[in-house]
């Protein structure tokens, strides 16, 4: 059976999923109205295959992988999702089949978030699969959380919990070292790390009280430790975090109760898509009402303050740790 022509796969696999500005993927561009009194918003992730997902992993769930980061980063910046723009670097072997599922998969989180395909590229590489989806949002003018604009004495939030993605990425690569923490964990504990680490959650819930009192904010992708210390030096600022202070799940806990040196990987090793932000201190109360009448936990975990160090974690002994690396490193 002849395979598709990159025409064909457009118009038949990704056409059916271009919204207006899309222009049906039929031109060179797409056209996107935005509003008086409206910014752009624009970020972009890619993924590559035996990087950020597994060859086996299915096509819809590497889709929403896909979609979801950027999301993720739209949700830190107080935006509202409006579109994106898909590129596909697709392997000599590729399968219509394959393709089918993934657009299935874009196509229902595009339609449950709100946001639609605007165009994109489709090409052949001699390479791994590789994804890149760049999202478009919009804010109010001047009202996009920046992440470098912390000021001494706000109140450090973050959303949801820390570390499952990382753990749900070990339990995946099932090293020996790791079969003891990973068997004391029941079905469910299990599935709820790998879940974590495949289906990220964007945090859009929490867009309007980021804008209405964050002072900065970013989404924790690379690492809390790293990532904490990347917002804080932005604005000449440290912190000093009780690790008592940082959410975790029930599977997280029970994982660090078996293997306790499992507390760096929790803490450094990234994927979590959470919020991280700081909220000054007369509105913190209100933002956290706020962000509970969306439907979203929101823990306080310290104080920013002045300095040029990188954040400091405490254990629960009053130990200060020490990390190899605060967040993942691409090289």
């Amino acid at each position: 059976m002849p395979r598709l022509s990159e025409e064909e796969l457009i118009a038949t696999i990704f056409a059916p999923l271009a919204g207006p500005g899309g222009l049906r993927l039929e031109d060179d561009a797409a056209l996107l109205k935005v509003a008086a009194g409206e910014e752009l918003v624009l970020t972009k992730d890619m993924l590559v295959v035996g990087v950020h997902f597994f060859a086996g992993d299915s096509p819809d769930a590497i889709a929403r992988k896909a979609l979801r980061v950027n999301l993720s980063d739209l949700a830190a910046k107080g935006a509202e999702p409006r579109g994106f723009l898909l590129g596909l670097g697709l392997p000599g072997d590729w399968q219509e089949d394959w393709l089918k599922s993934f657009a299935a998969g874009l196509a229902e989180d595009a339609a449950h978030f709100a946001i639609s395909l605007l165009g994109g590229d489709t090409v052949r590489t001699p390479g791994p699969l590789t994804l890149s989806i760049t999202a478009l949002g919009t804010v109010p003018e001047g009202k996009m959380i920046p992440r470098g604009g912390a000021k001494a004495g706000d109140h450090l939030f973050v959303t949801g919990t820390i570390g499952d993605a990382a753990l749900g990425l070990k339990l995946r690569q099932n090293h020996e070292a790791d079969r003891a923490w990973i068997g004391s964990l029941n079905a469910e504990a299990r599935k709820n790390l790998c879940d974590r680490y495949l289906l990220p959650q964007p945090r859009l819930g929490l867009r309007q009280a980021l804008r209405a009192y964050a002072h900065a904010a970013m989404d924790i992708s690379d690492g809390f430790v790293g990532d904490l210390t990347k917002m804080l030096r932005l604005a000449d600022l440290t912190a000093e975090i009780d690790t008592g202070q940082v959410p975790l799940s029930d599977a997280a806990r029970a994982a660090l109760a078996c293997e306790p040196h499992l507390l760096s990987t929790i803490l450094t090793g990234g994927d979590d898509y959470e919020i991280l932000c700081a909220v000054p201190p007369e509105g913190a109360a209100a933002f956290r009402q706020m962000a509970e009448a969306a439907g979203l936990e929101v823990r306080e975990i310290g104080i920013c303050i002045p300095g040029p160090e990188p954040a400091r974690i405490k254990d629960a002994n009053g130990e200060w740790l020490s990390f190899a690396a605060g967040s993942y490193q691409h090289f």
